[in-house]
């Protein structure tokens, strides 16, 4: 049992109630309320992967238009005018900046959310993504593409502070389960979008009329919903007293083995270690991948199949009349839903048994197996196995997702806990290098395939094994991860003076009256507010999945 009897003092620190010293745990707290408080924002800001339910009817907006002077005008036109429609291609650019300013954001003020504490980034995440939303409704409204284009910037900073925010706190509570604490997390940005596309289909069939699509009266309402959920997450946030831990827990005997320290270093040290960026590079190559694959999922499942989706398998793509396509195209939309379920189970899967079988072992699967995997699937394709097929691609994003949760674990097995949000903040650069990288060598290899007149049943077996030969890479860099020397590490004084503000930083250690939590009645409630929105995503995209095993 702990023999640490001591508290952080009752009477608690002045200041605003987003300062750090406000938000440190007291006595009695349950460590389970924090998971579903990250869960509120994480799910919020994950609709950023579901904006593309917006494109066709931002494309639309306008009625009566002339066509004919509006085809060949120029992106820099496009940025201001009031009467031509915008092009799908000049409104993705949203998407594109949502995810560039992520890693940037994360990266620039990483250090500013240690220094700062996760209640006061998720409030600023909150105000950031949806105010984003609130700026991207007005240029909707007055047909101003810069403004929505604006709004995808500012709302791109938000994502990347509500990212990392509870990233630190919740592996700072969960020292015994590190990757299952962040895989419950970061799986609600990965369901963000199951929840928010049909909630967004929704409001927009109830918006839409002669006056417009409904877009801009669905963003508003949308960033007044996720702004209620962020704040209560964002203010649900607490950390635990410096030197806290489980009641009765002690770290395992064997943690150097599975590289595990206990000690910390310095963000100004972590990317001057060739461990920074071989994980730098283990992330950047297992998200080019699988991020190539979610970005053609559907034409992917369409143009290998075709007529085998109907059950008229001698049918080629080619082949099939405008209502077959039509058919299809909704079958490959039930397949994108689909593999967004694996994308987001298999963060909490993969992240929970890390911590069984290590990070290092973890990735080494993720790349042996998806490495089979990108390997038999163009001969899952040629012999027809649609079934055998979606579950290639299933598990292959299922380590998709895990790769995006283990990640925060891994960092802090190698770097320690003191910095570990601000380091996961710099290495999400390798997300928005992945994010340009993976569907751009899918694209252009596609576009190369089919200028050779490659059979459109055929024309992905390239792109497979290129993204097998990524994961080749990946998995060379994983093995040459090893521990850390002693140089790097931070010594006891210089850790006991960054946390000298903690009001319990006296304390040697212990659980201060905190124990491992469980089941109470604020918890029930907490879990509660973001259990039943996923299962409604849940139960949404299995019915679309349907077709698939028709």
């Amino acid at each position: 049992m702990d023999t640490v009897t001591s508290a952080p003092p009752t009477g608690g620190p002045s200041g605003s109630i987003l300062d750090r010293d406000r938000i440190v745990a007291k006595a009695g707290f349950n460590r389970w309320l924090v998971p579903p408080a990250a869960l509120a924002v994480h799910l919020c800001i994950g609709m950023a992967y579901g904006f593309s339910v917006f494109w066709l009817p931002l494309s639309k907006a306008l009625t009566g238009t002339d066509e004919a002077a509006c085809k060949d005008i120029s992106l820099l036109a496009a940025l201001t005018t009031t009467t031509c429609n915008w092009r799908v291609a000049d409104i993705q650019i949203m998407y594109t900046l949502f995810f560039v300013v992520l890693g940037s954001a994360a990266a620039l003020w990483g250090g500013w959310l240690e220094r700062a504490g996760p209640r006061r980034a998720g409030v600023v995440a909150t105000f950031c993504w949806c105010g984003g939303m609130v700026v991207s409704a007005v240029g909707i409204m007055i047909h101003q593409l810069w403004l929505v284009w604006l709004g995808g910037i500012v709302g791109g900073v938000g994502l990347g502070l509500g990212y990392i925010s509870p990233v630190s706190t919740l592996i700072k509570w969960f020292p015994d389960r590190r990757g299952m604490a962040t895989g419950m997390a970061i799986m609600g940005f990965g369901g963000g979008a199951m929840i928010g596309s049909p909630l967004a289909n929704i409001l927009i069939n109830h918006f839409k009329g002669p006056q417009g699509p409904g877009v801009w009266q669905t963003f508003l309402v949308m960033a007044a919903i996720y702004f209620v959920f962020m704040l209560a997450g964002s203010f649900g946030y607490r950390i635990p007293p410096a030197g806290w831990l489980p009641d009765g827990w002690t770290p395992p005997a064997a943690a150097r083995r599975a590289m595990i320290t206990h000690r910390h270093v310095h963000l100004g040290d972590a990317h001057k270690t060739p461990q920074f960026w071989l994980i730098w590079a283990v992330l950047c190559l297992n998200v080019s991948a699988g991020i190539g694959v979610i970005g053609m999922a559907s034409p992917m499942l369409q143009e290998i199949f075709a007529g085998t989706l109907l059950g008229h398998p001698e049918l080629g793509f080619d082949q099939l009349d405008p209502s077959q396509k039509t058919t299809i195209a909704t079958i490959g939309a039930a397949f994108a839903g689909l593999i967004s379920l694996f994308n987001i189970g298999g963060r909490f899967f993969w992240a929970s048994l890390s911590d069984r079988m290590g990070r290092k072992m973890t990735y080494c699967v993720f790349f042996v197996l998806g490495l089979l995997l990108y390997a038999a699937a163009p001969s899952l394709a040629r012999a027809g196995s649609v079934a055998l097929f979606v579950l290639a691609v299933g598990v292959i994003l299922s380590m998709y997702g895990g790769g995006f949760a283990t990640v925060p674990a891994y960092l802090a097995d190698i770097f320690g806990t003191q910095f570990v949000g601000a380091i996961h903040g710099r290495l999400l650069t390798a997300w928005s290098v992945a994010g340009i990288a993976g569907p751009t060598v899918v694209g252009y290899i596609r576009e190369a395939e089919l200028a050779l007149k490659v059979p459109k049943d055929h024309v992905y077996d390239v792109t497979f094994y290129v993204l097998a030969v990524f994961l080749v890479l990946g998995l060379l860099c994983n093995l040459a991860i090893k521990q850390l020397a002693v140089k790097w590490f931070m010594s006891d004084a210089d850790v006991a003076a960054l946390q000298a503000k903690t009001a319990s930083a006296k304390a040697v250690g212990g659980s201060f009256g905190i124990g491992r939590g469980g089941v109470d009645g604020p918890a029930i409630l907490a879990w509660l507010a973001v259990g039943l929105p996923i299962l409604w995503g849940v139960w949404t995209t299995l019915q679309k999945a349907a077709p698939l095993f028709n």
